[in-house]
């Protein structure tokens, strides 16, 4: 059915949905069911002892269900899909006409299609699921199906855990169903990748930060992997389906991940002291409608000492600590321009920051045209810059998904860069 179709004749037909879960300030449901249809779709922040009332009262017309719920959601449905019973987790619940609730799990579908979107291959492969929840049992029954020699779920406490994962070191894909990682804990993951001799797919359900320290390291060791956002999408618009009993073309996932992928994605610009990153970042902001940050601006409000003050006073080893503690900060966001320092790439505990929640860009300028004024590092003339340019140009390769030579004018270049991105 097209979606012109679907949209007169369903979407502005449905009554209130939304999503049941805690906690949920991280989601990107609403946002991803407004780009399906014109409905109503709400967050529902519940505590446990609220699940009850808010499945007894049934005053919605479907619901998404999230962490931690897809196993205790199941007792308030009065029929479950058997693709969900087998599973033993529910994600998505329906009110019939009749104010009977329906549960079916769409998290099959969205798991699957972001598998196959990334290109991991299954078949005959050992995996390892982290995690023991609704979800794991979802990727668990997918990974079964796409023909996985053998799939085996670590826990916190169970026979498999992460004491005497060791124990399963062939594995060649890995599954991270935990929240792990997920913001606003960027940075943590369950086990470093060193466990497995071999591992040849790396997948991860969590979708913010796009990238997490699990991915971070498979991208580092050029293994393929896969984020949750595709997932969430995919299961979204399967949900739909269920929410409006109708059939929404396929490619209305593809288009949807892009348009979501590109409004949560930072683009952040490095390059050398003075190369024009703060310029073109604002440019980029106001032709995206992303908010634009200046990390050495950030500092400088909460600090209230500029970086040219701060090298002069505590040395250059100071200021870089702090500027990683805002980078930390500024990088957590989704949907960001951020413009970092010249010698942020020098720290490597900055690089897997950076690439967290988008895309790097390296902006190239020639020496010559480079502003020192203000740059206690830059001082020195021509030579200075020409080592220091020597030993960061490696450092902003490795960090950046590309690089782009500045242009005649600042909107060029910025223009330039988006064309890349697109």
């Amino acid at each position: 059915m097209a979606d012109a179709v679907i949209t007169e004749n369903k979407f502005i037909k449905c009554g209130l949905c939304g999503l049941v879960g805690h906690p949920l300030g991280h989601s990107f449901s609403p946002q991803i069911h407004s780009l399906i249809g014109g409905y109503e779709y709400r967050l529902f922040d519940l505590q446990p002892e609220q699940l009850a009332d808010f499945f007894g009262a049934r005053n919605f017309s479907a619901v998404n269900v999230t962490i931690p719920y897809k196993t205790d959601v199941m007792k308030y449905c009065d029929r479950i899909s058997r693709e969900a019973q087998i599973i033993g987790s529910v994600n998505t619940v329906v009110k019939e006409k009749d104010g009977t609730l329906s549960g079916y799990n769409t998290d099959y579908f969205g798991f699957k299609s972001m598998v196959e979107k990334a290109g991991v291959n299954v078949r005959g492969k050992k995996a390892v699921v982290l995690g023991s929840g609704g979800s794991s049992r979802t990727v668990v029954a997918v990974l079964r199906d796409l023909g996985a020699s053998e799939t085996v779920v670590i826990s916190r406490s169970g026979p498999d855990n992460y004491l005497n994962i060791s124990k399963h070191s062939d594995a060649r894909i890995i599954v991270n169903t935990t929240p792990c990682g997920m913001y606003p804990r960027n940075g943590e993951k369950a086990l470093s990748l060193s466990v497995f001799t071999d591992p040849e797919g790396v997948c991860d359900i969590v979708y913010n930060p796009e990238k997490t320290a699990l991915l971070l390291e498979a991208e580092k060791l050029r293994i393929p992997y896969a984020g949750g956002l595709y997932m969430l999408v995919a299961q979204a618009v399967k949900a739909a389906e269920f929410f409006f009993d109708t059939v929404i073309d396929g490619k209305k996932i593809d288009s949807i991940y892009r348009k979501i992928n590109f409004g949560m994605r930072n683009i952040t610009l490095v390059g050398m002291p003075g190369c024009g990153k703060s310029t073109v970042g604002r440019f980029i902001a106001s032709l995206t409608g992303k908010k634009f940050f200046d990390c050495d601006d950030y500092i400088t409000e909460k600090t209230g000492a500029t970086p040219e003050e701060i090298i002069r006073s505590q040395g250059e080893a100071g200021f870089r600590s702090i500027e990683t503690e805002a980078l930390a900060e500024l990088t957590r966001m989704s949907g960001a321009v951020i413009s970092c320092g010249g010698g942020a790439v020098t720290v490597p505990e900055n690089i897997p920051l950076l690439r967290q929640n988008g895309k790097v860009v390296y902006l190239e300028r020639d020496i010559a045209e480079l502003e020192t004024k203000g740059r206690p590092l830059s001082e020195g003339g021509r030579e200075v810059l020409v080592r220091m340019l020597e030993k960061r140009d490696p450092l902003y390769r490795e960090a950046s998904d590309f690089s782009v030579r500045v242009c005649q004018t600042p909107e060029l270049t910025a223009k330039k860069i988006l064309e890349y991105l697109d």
